[in-house]
């Protein structure tokens, strides 16, 4: 039986709210061996916990639909990168989580995790995602200069 090579992927995930709630962006970079792939977009009305959800649930879908369920299940070791303190420790299970909605989207994240070999979950500071959050500003500009029209 050959051995699946293990392949590592950085996420940085960003998700934010105008207001809280208010109109609200996701932005996530995805690095692969090969490439970097960069995603923003406007998500609607949410506080910034819930953007900050929608971004991880973004980028763990994307990454299996770019490199396939096979290789995600048996191939893909994943650290997601974010600035979001709480999230992380949500994720890793040392906090638990009071609000339904963000229960619901845990959840989510729970459920996709199983897709992938292993993934972490790490805290950075602000100052090293600011690619993902410069594509969540992007977005809601977009969306926001649309309404002013």
């Amino acid at each position: 039986m050959d051995k699946s090579q293990i392949i590592k992927y950085i996420i940085y995930t960003d998700g934010g709210a105008r207001g809280n709630p208010g109109p609200a962006g996701i932005g996530v970079v995805i690095r692969t061996p090969m490439e970097i792939k960069k995603y923003g977009e406007y998500i609607g009305q949410a506080t910034n916990n819930e953007a900050e959800y929608q971004a991880v649930i973004f980028a763990l879908k994307k990454l299996k639909q770019l490199i396939g369920k096979e290789k995600s299940k048996s191939e893909a070791e994943v650290e997601v990168h974010l600035d979001s303190e709480l999230l992380e420790r949500q994720l890793n299970g040392e906090y638990k989580i009071k609000e339904k909605n963000l229960q619901k989207l845990f959840l989510e994240v729970w459920n996709l995790k199983q897709d992938f070999k292993s993934i972490v979950f790490k805290h950075i500071p602000r100052e090293d995602n600011r690619g993902a959050d410069r594509l969540v500003n992007q977005a809601l500009d977009k969306e926001l200069s649309k309404l002013e029209l």
